[in-house]
């Protein structure tokens, strides 16, 4: 941990047009006294991010963007360059300018670089801690996150928060519910995730505290692909219907290996500064629904006027 600066300026790249960047500029202008500012500069564009720091003269950093690809991660196996530019050229200059500069800098990051091992099998309730190094390179994404990890953790002045399939409470295109709902089969696994609901004012609130260093970011426990989806049919679509189907048969229709972990949180909880509020995950997912089953409502999708995308042929009876 660093001395505290006072929160009153925040920069935030990713903020424009990324998803969690929109939804901390949401959170950081409800803040009293605090200024928020999007970060406009191109991150690998060091000369222009140099200057734009210099001119907004933040006291925090908040860095959520980077590359993950439309419509998921397979895109980056075929754009590499363009893959690492973003989140390994672009995140490296982010973070050493703000280190030169004595400014905190929020990193969200991703605990997509982890899989079940004989030393954290699946089911054991042994996850990984901060201290552990990526295990997981079956994607050039999580490939370029895993050893990006090890260099970010060099700078003292940087919070890096290992984010896992993010949930909100709506159907963003973003969303882990969204992406899941939309597969015709699912593979049913225990995994470590985020509620974003929870879990970004949380990171607003290290920062304020200056905690620096990495962090598993997700609420504590694991949840599952099948109990996720129970929930979406209980609250939002009771004529909802999924399959599951096996890693191995998963493999065969993409391009590039998916992540399955379970993280510790107990550094996380430990740290958490007081006043946050953080459920477990299978808790804060029932919760987030409650929340989505309103937020549909209220925008008209609810009960009954769900967009076409996502609604399934009734399912066939022998």
């Amino acid at each position: 941990m660093t001395e505290a600066t006072p929160m009153k300026k925040v920069l935030i790249y990713g903020g424009k047009t990324g998803w969690i960047g929109q939804l901390m500029s949401k959170l950081v202008e409800k803040e009293d006294g605090v200024e928020c500012v999007l970060g406009s500069a191109r991150l690998e564009n060091r000369q222009d991010l140099d200057k734009e720091l210099d001119e907004v003269k933040p006291t925090h950093v908040l860095m959520s963007a980077g590359i993950t690809g439309r419509p998921n991660i397979d895109w980056c196996e075929d754009h590499k360059p363009e893959t690492m530019r973003t989140n390994v050229i672009g995140t490296l200059n982010i973070a050493d300018l703000c280190y030169m500069k004595k400014i905190h800098c929020t990193i969200y990051a991703t605990g997509c670089i982890f899989k079940y091992d004989e030393a954290h099998p699946l089911g054991s309730g042994i996850g990984f801690v901060e201290e552990d190094v990526a295990n997981f390179a079956e994607s050039f994404y999580s490939e370029t996150k895993g050893y990006m990890e090890q260099l970010l953790k060099n700078y003292t002045n940087c919070l890096i928060l290992r984010v896992r399939m993010p949930i909100s409470d709506d159907l963003f295109h973003r969303n882990f519910v969204t992406k899941i709902v939309k597969y015709e089969r699912v593979v049913n696994i225990p995994n470590s995730m985020t509620v974003l609901h929870e879990m970004l004012p949380a990171s607003l609130a290290m920062a304020k505290a200056a905690l620096t260093g990495v962090y598993n970011f997700t609420n504590p426990g694991v949840i599952s692909h099948n109990e996720v989806l129970d929930l979406y049919t209980k609250y939002i679509d009771p004529s909802y219907h999924y399959t599951n189907f096996t890693i191995e048969e998963q493999a065969k229709v993409i391009k590039a290996g998916r992540s399955n972990n379970e993280l510790d949180t107990t550094k996380l909880m430990r740290d958490m500064p007081e006043g946050v509020k953080i459920n477990d995950i299978k808790t804060a997912v029932d919760l987030c629904f409650q929340r989505m089953k309103v937020n549909l409502t209220e925008k008209g999708w609810l009960p009954d006027n769900l967009p076409a995308e996502f609604v399934r042929a009734p399912k066939e009876t022998k």
